[in-house]
């Protein structure tokens, strides 16, 4: 406002190299944010966090182009379509900016399900805006020095979309008081500002350079502020953590649940060195642990325990099929070492909450369901699977176990049904799996 009011503090200041670096330095950052907040989105499968995501794509995919508009980089000369690039960039990011303070929980799978087609798009964008430019087609086949007033109304309504968000920043603020949503609002004020720059800046003027510096603030103060919770978090996820939706931090699905653990490991390992029962531990999980993290959502390890979920569609045969692979790979394992405990496994399904956790920020599942599913484990001998009822009745035919009947386990008051899985036939491999099928004849 000072600038404008007086005009002659506008100075000009001509200079390539520092507007080049500038709009880089800028575009590099908004690019790592993209990649950071769309790793979380994928694997929380937050969609609030994925719109994020899109909006700094589009940011940076758009500060890319507009770089290379510097004279003397890729072009000679000045050309209109890579001129106002960035300024387009910023446009196109603001409703999707305004779109991510909204809470959505209910969309939030099937946005993040077709988070490819979003960014197969935006790239779609990019390569037609470049093409178009290059062209010197219409409207971009002259230098835009006045934006006139039909661009002005169109950066103003930018700036009202990016002030929208700010507020609904805001209020996650005032739900959670944590400094991420805190700079989140700072920096789409400062977008605000920047919109309005664009439109009323001139060229090579302060004021065109204010709009500038005001991006790079933004967006440095949100990857000064992510920066902070990686030192603190050290995971990249868990980063946005204070962004997700609240469906993230718990809702309800049909999962399916491993538990797996070594018979008999409390007396083995009181009876030998830490130092054997650390290679035994990592002899077994080297050999099973990659049969699970390929299939399941998430997995953890706890001592000498193995906990899995599943989830999606058809996750009870993936579970089992899961727990069956584990087995066979931990048996070779125990055969080379016939004095070491072996695993047993629970398998259960049914509705659970997953969500992340409050102080470990890291995503995991409770419910009945895993309660029953930690019983079922305890139920089993070594080397056996025993599933639930639920589990059992969704695997269909082709599966052969042994009825264990109805068990009493802690922590319920009604009996559980519970099965000893012996054969599971596949659907994409040839034969049957089996496991242990004299096992518990022979000891019962």
């Amino acid at each position: 406002m000072l600038l404008l009011a007086w005009p002659s503090l506008d100075l000009h200041w001509e200079n390539q190299p520092a507007h080049f670096w500038l709009v880089l330095t800028t575009g590099v950052i908004t690019g790592a944010l993209a990649f950071l907040t769309g790793e979380a989105a994928a694997r929380r499968r937050d969609a609030r966090v994925l719109r994020l995501s899109v909006a700094f794509v589009c940011v940076s995919g758009f500060l890319g182009l507009h770089a290379l508009a510097t004279p003397g980089v890729l072009l000679s000369g000045k050309n209109a379509g890579f001129q106002v690039a960035a300024a387009i960039g910023l446009l196109l990011a603001a409703p999707i900016a305004a779109w991510s303070a909204l809470d959505l929980d209910e969309r939030s799978g099937s946005l993040v399900g077709r988070r490819g087609v979003l960014y197969t798009a935006l790239g779609l964008v990019f390569a037609l805006w470049a093409a178009v430019s290059l062209a010197t087609l219409p409207p971009l086949d002259e230098p835009i020095d006045d934006p006139g007033p039909l661009l002005l109304g169109i950066f103003a309504a930018g700036a009202v979309l990016y002030a929208l968000a700010a507020a609904g920043y805001v209020r996650l603020y005032l739900r959670r008081k944590r400094r991420l949503l805190l700079a989140a609002v700072g920096a789409f004020l400062l977008l605000t500002e920047a919109m309005l720059a664009v439109g009323l800046g001139r060229n090579w003027h302060l004021t065109w350079w204010e709009w500038h510096l005001l991006m790079l603030a933004a967006f440095g103060l949100v990857a000064q502020a992510a920066w902070s919770e990686w030192q603190r978090e050290g995971s990249s996820a868990e980063i946005w953590a204070d962004l997700y939706e609240q469906a993230t931090w718990g809702r309800e699905e049909e999962a399916s649940v491993l538990f797996a653990d070594l018979q008999g490991f409390t007396r083995y390992s009181e009876a030998h060195p830490e130092r054997e029962v650390t290679v035994m531990l990592d002899a077994y999980f080297d050999a099973g642990i990659p049969a699970v993290r390929g299939e399941a959502r998430n997995v953890r390890t706890i001592g000498d325990a193995v906990m899995a979920y599943f989830t999606g569609e058809g996750h009870e045969r993936r579970a089992v099929e899961t727990a069956l692979a584990f087995q066979r790979r931990v048996a070779s394992v125990s055969a080379a070492h016939p004095d070491w405990p072996r695993f047993r496994a629970g398998v259960n399904s049914g509705r659970v909450t997953v969500g992340i956790t409050a102080a470990a920020r890291e995503e995991t599942v409770r419910g009945d369901a895993v309660n029953v599913a930690a019983r079922l484990e305890g139920q089993a001998r070594a080397g056996e699977v025993v599933i639930g009822e639920s589990t059992r009745a969704a695997l269909g035919p082709g599966v052969e176990v042994d009825d264990l009947g109805e068990l009493s386990v802690k922590g319920k008051e009604r009996a559980v049904r519970a099965y000893v899985l012996r054969t599971l036939a596949l659907d994409r491999d040839e034969g049957d799996q089996r496991l242990g099928h004299e096992e518990r004849k022979t000891e019962g």
